[in-house]
C-alpha cells in the first residue's frame, strides 16, 4: 500500500442523511483536481440481485457515476439484514470482520479512499463494524453527515464528537430549509466550531433531491397504473391531498409544483383541476375507477394515473416515507448534487485537514 493513501470514512447520525450524495459530490470535485480516488462500502445495505457479485446498489451507482476502474472499487464485506443479524446472534457467523476490513490496507488504493459508513453511529456494532470501530481499524478520518432537524441537531453532533474524539474530521449539515439557513450559518456553525466540531459544509434543502419518481411510488404503494405507464420516470417533488371543494383545490394546486395528488376515485372535478396544474401523477383511492373523460385528458397531458388499494391516510404515510428515504439515481440529481457541493462545501479545508493539498492539481 502506498504510504500516502488516506481513508475518509463518511458516516451519519441517522439513516438517509445523504452520505452517498456527499461522497459523489466530493469525489467528483477531487477527480477534477486529478486526485486518484477509490470508493467502498464495507457494510452493505442495498442488495442488488441484478449484479453478478451481489454488489451493493450504492457502490454500483457511485462507481458508474464516477467512472471508477475495478481496482478502485473496494469490496463489500457483507450485507446487513435480518438473516445476517440472526446468523451472528446464533453463532453461525464467526467471521472476524475487523480482520477482513484490515485487508483493505493490503491493496494499493490510490491517494484517497472514500468509505461509506453505517447508517448510524452504532449500526454494525454486532459485527465489530460500527463507525468508530471501522475508523480505528483502518486509521480513517470521519466526516459526519447530519440531516438538519432544527437547532436541536447540535445534541447529536456534540454526542458524536464525544464518541469519535479526534477521529472526527468535521461535519456537514444537510437538507437545511431556506428559512433556517441563517440560523445554521450564524448560530449553529460558530457554536460547533467553538467546541472543536469543524463545520465543512451547510447544504440547503433541494426539492429536486428530495423528489421521487412515479415508478418508485408505484412500487411503494403497490399501485395499479391505469394510464401513461411510459411516464413513470417523472419526478414528484410534493404531495397534495384533494379533499376540499373544487375552487379551493384549484387555488391550492396552482401553488404546487410537480405534485402527486391523492384524491378519491369519485372526485372527478378535483381530478380535472389537478390535471390542469403542475401534477406529475394522480393517485386514486376508494376502488372507484376514473371516468373516460379523466383517462382521456390524462393520456393527452401524459400524466400517469395510479389506483391504490389503500385508504388516504395510509397512502399519504407511505408517500411521506418515500420522500424521506429517496436514493440518488437520476442524472439530473447527480448534477444538482455536484453544484450544491461545489458551492456549499469547503473542499480546500477538507484537503488541508487530510494533508492532501500537494496531491491535487490546482485550477
Amino acid at each position: 500500500m502506498p504510504k500516502f493513501t488516506k481513508y475518509l470514512l463518511v458516516g451519519s447520525t441517522e439513516s438517509y442523511s445523504g452520505k452517498s450524495a456527499v461522497i459523489l459530490g466530493l469525489a467528483h470535485q477531487l477527480k477534477e483536481k486529478q486526485l486518484d480516488i477509490a470508493y467502498g462500502k464495507p457494510l452493505g445495505t442495498c442488495w442488488s440481485d441484478s449484479h453478478p457479485d451481489g454488489m451493493d446498489e450504492d457502490v454500483k451507482f457511485l462507481a458508474q457515476s464516477l467512472n471508477l476502474p475495478l481496482e478502485r472499487i473496494k469490496k463489500t464485506l457483507f450485507f446487513l439484514n435480518q438473516k445476517t443479524v440472526q446468523n451472528r446472534i446464533k453463532g453461525e457467523d464467526t467471521v472476524d470482520y475487523r480482520r477482513e476490513l484490515a485487508k483493505y490496507l493490503d491493496v494499493a488504493a490510490g491517494e484517497l479512499v472514500f468509505l461509506e459508513g453505517p447508517g448510524t453511529l452504532d449500526e454494525g456494532s454486532l459485527f465489530d463494524l460500527s463507525l468508530l470501530e471501522v475508523a480505528n481499524t483502518i486509521d480513517a478520518s470521519v466526516l459526519l453527515v447530519s440531516r438538519w432537524q432544527s437547532v436541536l441537531s447540535v445534541h447529536k453532533l456534540l454526542s458524536a464528537k464525544w464518541l469519535l474524539g479526534d477521529r472526527l474530521l468535521g461535519v456537514m449539515l444537510n437538507d437545511v430549509p431556506p428559512e433556517e439557513m441563517e440560523i445554521a450559518e450564524t448560530e449553529v456553525r460558530p457554536f460547533l466550531e467553538n467546541r472543536e466540531v469543524p463545520v465543512l459544509g451547510i447544504l440547503p434543502r433541494s426539492a429536486l433531491l428530495r423528489s421521487v419518481t412515479v415508478r418508485e411510488l408505484v412500487k411503494q404503494l403497490k399501485a395499479e397504473v391505469l394510464c401513461r405507464g411510459d411516464r413513470l420516470d417523472l419526478l414528484v417533488e410534493s404531495l397534495t391531498i384533494g379533499a376540499m371543494d373544487v375552487n379551493s383545490a384549484l387555488k391550492y394546486f396552482r401553488k404546487g409544483r410537480n405534485m402527486a395528488v391523492v384524491t378519491g376515485g369519485d372526485r372527478t372535478e378535483i381530478q380535472l383541476a389537478a390535471l390542469e396544474t403542475s401534477t406529475q401523477c394522480l393517485i386514486l383511492t376508494g376502488h372507484i375507477p376514473p371516468t373516460e373523460l379523466i383517462l382521456s385528458r390524462a393520456e393527452d397531458l401524459e400524466i400517469p394515473i395510479l389506483s391504490v388499494d389503500l385508504d388516504t391516510l395510509t397512502t399519504v404515510e407511505i408517500i411521506d416515507r418515500a420522500f424521506g428515504q429517496v436514493r440518488l439515481q437520476e442524472p439530473i440529481k447527480v448534477e444538482c448534487v455536484r453544484q450544491l457541493m461545489a458551492k456549499h462545501f469547503d473542499i480546500n479545508r477538507l484537503l488541508a485537514t487530510l494533508d492532501l493539498q500537494t496531491a491535487v492539481t490546482l485550477p
